[in-house]
């Protein structure tokens, strides 16, 4: 059976698509990489890797055993942490994925907070497209998310964190600035930007501009909840900003007014979601339950869920 470095290698060689950035990942030298690798090919008497002097790519074969790796690599992290700590509370590396209209608003005041509880905890953090997160949880790349729900895979553990506010964002000089609270029939013939597909935002938008009479603007796409902000102030169109980006940025820009729907709040859930076959399961609700406490306090504009 091949050895956990070499399963480290092998990821690592996957993520990189290259011997010294992989080798660099793995904090150890480019020969001896190669050199077990080679190793472990010979070992599984099968072919994982292609090398040319261009490229380096997996066989089909080393794509599905990467898959298996990250899993079992994944499991003797938890190991690991569930080790030092007595099976107790949360230790070790943990790896969290988030999406990029989460993560840099949400988790400057949970990291601090986490410190503070668990004291041997190291969090490694990572955004991607929400789309793309429940698939990286199951195959390993995450111990956890936080991330929008609903999500639709059995593997996966799911609780509700709290619930976010979607705001209606114009340029300063639209007509529409100067109301506090906005009908659905106002909107109706606008032009909604919207970030791009496999943003959850992307799907509200279109939902939304259906149900308004609006047309989402597919020639414009923002590539960031900035990118959105700017191409409204520039007066492209409007568009939906959830609360915690509106907390902490939006409602700074002067070039831009931030108004409610009158006649019916629209909203994102926002929840934590880990493998069903991990080890972790009290401690991940603990840390759900602090979470949800954090927000509470800290942004009175969403609706905390599931709380015990």
């Amino acid at each position: 059976m091949p050895n956990l470095r070499q399963l480290e290698y092998l990821v690592a060689l996957d993520e990189t698509r290259h011997f010294r950035r992989a080798a660099e990942r793995a904090n150890t030298t480019q020969p001896t990489l190669s050199e077990q690798l080679k190793a472990l090919e010979v070992r599984l008497g099968a072919q994982l890797v292609e090398r040319t002097r261009n490229r380096v790519m997996m066989t089909p074969l080393g794509a599905q055993i990467v898959q298996i790796a990250r899993r079992m690599l994944a499991d003797a992290d938890e190991i690991r942490g569930l080790a030092s700590s007595g099976g107790r509370e949360l230790a070790g590396i943990l790896r969290l994925g988030l999406p990029a209209s989460v993560g840099p608003y949400f988790l400057p005041i949970v990291i601090p907070e986490l410190q503070r509880h668990y004291k041997d905890l190291k969090l490694y953090v990572r955004e991607e497209l929400p789309s793309e997160l429940p698939s990286a949880l199951s195959e390993g790349r995450h111990d956890l998310l936080v991330s929008l729900l609903p999500v639709k895979q059995g593997d996966i553990d799911a609780e509700e964190l709290f619930r976010e506010p979607l705001y209606l964002t114009v340029a300063k000089g639209h007509p529409l600035a100067k109301k506090a609270k906005v009908a659905r029939a106002d909107l109706e013939g606008e032009d909604i930007l919207a970030l791009g597909r496999g943003h959850q935002l992307h799907d509200a938008a279109l939902a939304l501009s259906e149900e308004f009479g609006a047309r989402l603007r597919y020639d414009y796409e923002g590539t960031s909840l900035d990118t959105l902000r700017e191409m409204v102030a520039m007066g492209l169109g409007v568009t939906f900003l959830p609360g915690l980006y509106v907390r902490a940025v939006a409602e700074r820009d002067d070039n831009i007014a931030i108004i409610e729907l009158g006649d019916r709040a629209i909203y994102r859930t926002v929840g934590m979601m880990w493998r069903r076959s991990t080890a972790r399961h009290e401690q991940y609700r603990e840390l759900a339950q602090l979470m949800r406490s954090l927000v509470e306090r800290e942004f009175p504009d969403c609706t905390v869920l599931g709380a015990s």
